[in-house]
């Protein structure tokens, strides 16, 4: 179970990373069951990504990995093409992470959306990092 101290630890550490390379972004962060946590919207942040930081941070849950990760089985040409088009629809392109915990059980995701793709994955990865 994700804690609120830990929901806001991530959302900080990914606020963090975001002003240090200047990109104002949303943050979202979702329990283990894929409902909300804690949501950030930074000054300035895309309103359109709004959306698509809850989805990356919903594609990671769902399938217990990185958003990225999922658009191996559903790009065209692969075993589960089109496989984005379920579960209400998919965000399978950077910035989404599940987040583990110490004893190696999803405990939640974060995504993480507003700046390029690399940008949201660098910001991603910063707030991930901040479940110990």
């Amino acid at each position: 179970m994700i804690t609120i101290d830990e929901a806001r630890r991530i959302i900080a550490a990914g606020e963090a990373r975001a002003h240090e390379i200047g990109v104002p972004v949303n943050i979202t962060v979702l329990d283990a069951g894929a409902h909300l946590k804690a949501f950030s919207r930074m000054d300035g942040a895309v309103l359109g990504s709004i959306d698509l930081a809850m989805g990356k941070a919903r594609t990671a849950i769902l399938f217990q990995t990185t958003s990225e990760a999922v658009w191996e089985y559903c790009k065209p040409g692969a075993p589960a093409h089109a496989l984005e088009l379920s579960n209400g629809g998919l965000t399978p392109f950077a910035g989404g992470i599940s987040l583990f915990g110490r004893d190696g059980t999803v405990i939640g995701a974060v995504g993480v959306s507003g700046g390029a793709v690399p940008q949201d994955l660098e910001i991603a990865q910063a707030a991930a990092a901040a479940v110990a």
